[in-house]
């Protein structure tokens, strides 16, 4: 989609296309309501600033889009291209080990049992060794610290997925 496309589509479907790069129904909301953008870099600056802005059950909507590091399906259902997108972004995983998916799978149950969301990561260029060593030293954090790591995670996210959507305009 080009930005003039977004700048000038209906609300609810600006909204519904921004949930692609961000699943906190608030965010898409905000972003689209901050129409026009000039540009790509004036989006994304307004879409952090609104990020930032939001609530921690928003952060936690936007995380249920995700699917678990190693797996393909999140926890609330998702449009074609943002399944597509978590499947290049993790893409690092897929070749993982037998022991490396089992110690994902392990540790991913004990982040969640802990945190009580999912973990996130931008998985973007990651090995799955890389992705596994974050995993085990931010299971470590306390509650605070974890949740605004997973939230600074997002937004990397939603800066390259926006960068995906609207490409060059």
């Amino acid at each position: 989609m080009e930005l003039d496309s977004l700048n000038v589509v209906a609300p609810d479907e600006a909204a519904k296309t921004l949930l692609q790069c961000c699943g906190s129904r608030r965010w898409a909301q905000q972003v689209t309501a901050g129409r026009p953008y000039a540009n790509l870099e004036a989006l994304i600056t307004r879409a952090k600033e609104i990020w930032w802005s939001l609530q921690p059950g928003d952060w936690l909507e936007a995380f249920r889009s995700h699917p678990k590091i190693g797996q393909k399906d999140a926890a609330e259902p998702v449009s074609d291209r943002s399944r597509q997108w978590s499947g290049q972004e993790q893409a690092g995983a897929s070749s993982a080990s037998p022991e490396t998916a089992d110690s994902f799978r392990r540790l991913n149950r004990a982040y969640e049992e802990k945190f009580g969301f999912i973990f996130i990561i931008c998985a973007t260029g990651k090995t799955s060794d890389e992705m596994l060593s974050a995993l085990r030293q931010r299971i470590e954090n306390d509650a605070a610290r974890e949740l605004t790591t997973a939230a600074e995670e997002q937004g990397k996210i939603t800066e390259l997925r926006l960068r995906k959507l609207v490409g060059n305009s």
